[in-house]
């Protein structure tokens, strides 16, 4: 069976067509009807993915075509979810790159790109959309070209097969210059260039699990491709860890394929096929599932530790309660608990007082991802600044480090090393990447790095593509500069009056605007000097009998500075605090009583 069995992944950046195209793949092979109405859920699926354009979840699917069964994966795009990546490629045997005609490669796909050569996987790459006004199809195929030499690709790598489609219209060909036809070249291509698994169907059963979600039905759900020897239902399995202990016994109750975007039960599985396996409670990523028999563990990439930790504390401001229906400390410890199951990067611990929790995982944009998911299924929270976690070895105190290489034009590589250094980050490569851009590749801490992708951005006015891999745990690196400025703190609950922010703008720069409703201790602008101001944004003018003309009549107050989530945590100091609400994002001093918060100073200076 696995000789008629292609394992694929396919790399896109968001609307390049990627949907589009698998949905074509699905109805030309016959995997749905002609007048099926197919809901978009094969490839980025959730509305955080689609908004934020990279996948956050990797989903399996599968096309029958002429007597070969196709498992198409998709891949996360971030380096938070780096060591999912590399699990998932180990699942397959061929990767398709799919770039627009127009907009070509971009960042997201260039990170898994470089993994996935990184394994010796030999490319595909498709020219999607080619039916573009605007397509420029022969520079785009330089630029993915450029993009492997870059990315050290061997010379088999970079003779890559070329097609050129409209995922939108179903067809594809060998030339810059088709507009009608099928999807049978790219069909074709799959099954010719891409390997056979080639395993062992013979030996005992082995299986490395790649991904996990819950069922409410079957409970664990483990998904990877056998590695070697057939699986039956029912039959026994045990899980071991990367060293070779055994974690779990138990039996295969329930083994599933996937048949288009569903998953649908099978009584055997061979090597080389791509399953889902349901019957054990504690096996998790990177375990080998396998026949009692067998005692040696499958090589896995190991879940990267936890570097970054926040506290999710029960909202007490004094609005909490008014926009979010699920507030109290055992949701969110449930929702917590839940998330931690089936997302292996994330660990859980609940504090003494039972009203917070500390959350650590991979970075800030995996922890961003589980606050914004709470936030819209109607949680309250307060989310704390994240700090990095550090270690003791050899009697001395070690932080997280992390690779980030940098991809910037020339005249920005300056600005972008100064700042680098600035947060502590060593220098250890820095070398032309060709087309005006030089790469910089750094070793950095971890707490060096948060809040400073979005400043990131505005000193390459967007140009420059950073990506970030956890590298080792080393020697504390002292001091960090912190926040430069102090914030403009509200003395007074209510609703701020347009006269007062106007008077108050002198002062700095304000986060909100005239009738948002304010609290004591909530902060609503940074404060231009480095001092922290406490002012009243409801004063009145003052009414009398004179009529006046004049400008102050007329109050125009400059637009607030909005921010994002990810902003405002990167923001926010270590006393302060975001209050998430599914109508609002918030920054306050966590202690909002002024007397309690300068006793809380006092202690900490003394």
């Amino acid at each position: 069976m696995s000789q008629a069995l292609r394992n694929v992944a396919i790399i896109a950046h968001v609307d390049h067509g990627k949907t589009t195209l698998v949905d074509q793949l699905f109805r030309q092979s016959g995997t749905f009807r002609e007048n099926q109405r197919v809901e978009e859920r094969a490839m980025d699926s959730g509305d955080l993915e689609k908004e934020r354009g990279i996948t956050i979840l990797a989903k399996c699917t599968s096309v029958e075509w002429n007597d070969t069964r196709i498992n198409i994966v998709d891949t996360p795009g971030h380096a938070d979810f780096g060591a999912e990546v590399e699990r998932i490629l180990s699942m397959v045997d061929g990767v398709i790159l799919l770039v627009d005609s127009a907009e070509g490669a971009m960042p997201q796909t260039k990170f898994v790109t470089g993994k996935a050569l990184a394994l010796g996987l030999k490319p595909i790459v498709v020219v999607n959309k080619i039916d573009r006004p605007d397509g420029r199809a022969q520079e785009v195929l330089d630029e993915v070209f450029d993009l492997f030499v870059s990315l050290d690709a061997n010379d088999e790598q970079l003779d890559f097969p070329v097609l050129y489609a409209s995922g939108r219209d179903g067809y594809a060909g060998e030339t810059d210059d088709i507009r009608e036809g099928t999807l049978e070249p790219l069909f074709e291509k799959i099954v010719s260039h891409v390997e056979a698994p080639g395993l062992d169907e013979s030996g005992p059963f082995s299986f490395l699990a790649t991904l996990l979600n819950r069922d409410n039905f079957m409970g664990r759900v483990l998904t990877g491709r056998v590695q070697s020897g057939t699986v039956n239902v029912n039959d026994p399995i045990h899980a071991i860890d990367m060293d070779g202990n055994v974690i779990e016994v138990g039996r295969a109750t329930k083994l599933m394929s996937f048949d288009g975007l569903d998953r649908v039960p099978v009584e055997t599985a061979k090597a080389g096929d791509i399953i889902a396996l349901a019957g054990l409670e504690k096996a998790t990523v990177a375990n080998t599932i396998c026949d009692p028999s067998v005692k040696e563990p499958i090589a896995a990439q190991p879940i990267d530790p936890p570097t970054l930790a926040m506290r999710f504390a029960v909202n007490d401001s004094p609005l909490a309660g008014r926009e979010g229906d699920k507030v109290t400390s055992r949701m969110i410890r449930d929702r917590l608990n839940r998330e931690a199951e089936t997302n292996v990067a994330i660990r859980v611990t609940e504090s003494d007082d039972k009203d917070s929790f500390e959350v650590a995982g991979r970075g800030e944009l995996q922890l961003g991802v589980l606050i914004e998911t709470m936030r819209r299924e109607g949680f309250e929270l307060g989310i704390s600044r994240p700090r990095v976690l550090f270690r003791e070895e050899g009697g001395k105190r070690t932080e997280p480090y992390e690779t980030v290489v940098i991809d910037v034009d020339d005249e920005h590589s300056g600005t972008v090393v100064e700042k680098m250094q600035r947060r502590k980050a060593e220098l250890t490569e820095m070398r032309p990447s060709g087309a005006g851009k030089t790469r910089i590749t750094f070793s950095a801490p971890s707490r060096g790095l948060i809040g400073y992708h979005g400043e990131f951005l505005s000193d390459t006015r967007g140009t420059g593509i950073m990506n970030r891999l956890y590298e080792k745990y080393d020697v504390y690196k002292g001091r960090l500069e912190g926040r430069q400025n102090g914030v403009l703190i509200s003395n007074c609950t209510g609703e701020a009056t347009g006269y007062a922010l106007y008077a108050l703008e002198d002062r700095g720069e304000l986060f909100i605007g005239a009738n948002s409703k304010i609290y004591e201790g909530i902060i609503i602008g940074e404060n231009a000097k480095p001092d922290d101001l406490e002012v009243n944004p409801m004063k009145s003018k003052q009414l009398t009998n004179f009529r006046s003309t004049g400008k102050d009549d007329a109050i125009r107050l400059t637009p607030p500075r909005v921010m994002t989530l990810e902003q405002s945590i990167a923001y926010i100091d270590d006393d302060e605090m975001v209050e998430v609400t599914p109508q609002n994002i918030r920054l306050r001093k966590a202690i909002l009583d002024p007397n309690e918060r300068k006793k809380a100073r006092r202690k900490v200076e003394g």
